[in-house]
């Protein structure tokens, strides 16, 4: 293997056992494939390298056991780092490390632990410890992981809480959704109704000038048909007949009736009739009457001019 990270001499010649050295090799990046080839190197030291950064791929060597990564100058670790579950001893002794993630809180096997001359966050820092000893370095690894524990829980609250908020969120956007859908639906009933009176009213309006201009029409009908008797000036009431007129209108029926029969007995063959005798006799006796009453009426007229 060639520096920064060419292929040159195969890992195999640096395996010996279950350890590949590859430390000192200035190596400026990890050559996880090769290294995946050796599942029996289950320790792997890199360390006294130029390393700045691992590879998310390097997760996958999860049959490591211990590793050693001291005096990179490594900023950070992968996000996914807590998959290397079997890994018993890390070394990060020297290195530019602030913080370390969550996923840290998965290595449950670990055993050693050392963040020696690190930037470490002061929180971390002091939960970490020094590691001048075996029994040290044990106890950073078992508070480490306990306090990588204690974050992820605070995360995984964090994060339960933000999705209960994001539920309870979209529950209320549905319910004010619902909300606006049957305000919208209620109006839009409501309009539904005011059209349909609107309607009506305009039917009825309708209706009703129809039937005003049917009787104007009507009524200009009968004017035009009737022009006359609209000018002509009201007649004065007739008054009804008089009982005196009616007697009078019997009277003159039954003197046109005598004289009827008077002249069938005077100028027919009735006249020898007993009937018509008697009618004769009687209108001689009239007439003589009549006569005499002129010849009285005479006589009083000179008598008073004289």
């Amino acid at each position: 293997m060639s520096r920064g990270g060419g292929k040159g001499l195969s890992l195999k010649d640096k395996l010996d056992g279950n350890e590949l050295d590859l430390s000192l090799c200035d190596l400026n990046e990890v050559p996880v494939r090769e290294l995946a080839a050796l599942p029996k190197a289950t320790i792997l030291d890199l360390s006294c390298n130029n390393l700045i950064s691992l590879p998310s791929d390097f997760c996958s060597l999860m049959h490591l056991v211990k590793l050693d990564l001291s005096k990179n100058r490594l900023q950070q670790l992968p996000l996914d780092f807590g998959r290397l579950v079997n890994l018993q001893h890390l070394d990060l002794l020297n290195n530019r490390l602030v913080t370390l993630p969550v996923s840290f809180a998965q290595l449950k096997n670990l055993k050693w632990l050392d963040l020696k001359d690190n930037p470490l966050d002061p929180v971390l820092a002091k939960v970490a410890g020094d590691c001048l000893d075996e029994k040290q370095c044990k106890q950073a690894a078992v508070k480490v992981l306990q306090h990588m524990k204690a974050i992820q829980s605070e995360q995984d609250r964090q994060r339960q809480r933000k999705l209960q908020a994001e539920r309870e969120m979209e529950k209320k956007r549905e319910a004010e959704q619902r909300a606006k859908e049957a305000q919208e639906r209620e109006l839009r009933k409501r309009e539904k109704a005011e059209e349909k009176e609107r309607r009506r009213r305009e039917y009825d309006a309708q209706k009703a000038a129809k039937q005003e201009m049917e009787k104007k029409t009507k009524k200009e009908t009968v004017q035009t048909r009737k022009p006359a008797s609209s000018s002509r000036p009201p007649q004065p009431p007739r008054h009804k007949p008089s009982w005196s007129r009616s007697v009078l209108r019997v009277l003159l029926f039954v003197l046109f009736c005598i004289l009827c029969a008077l002249a069938a007995c005077k100028l027919t063959e009735l006249q020898r009739q007993p009937l018509c005798v008697s009618v004769n006799t009687l209108y001689e006796d009239v007439v003589a009457a009549l006569q005499n009453h002129k010849t009285l009426q005479n006589m009083l007229q000179h008598n008073s001019q004289q």
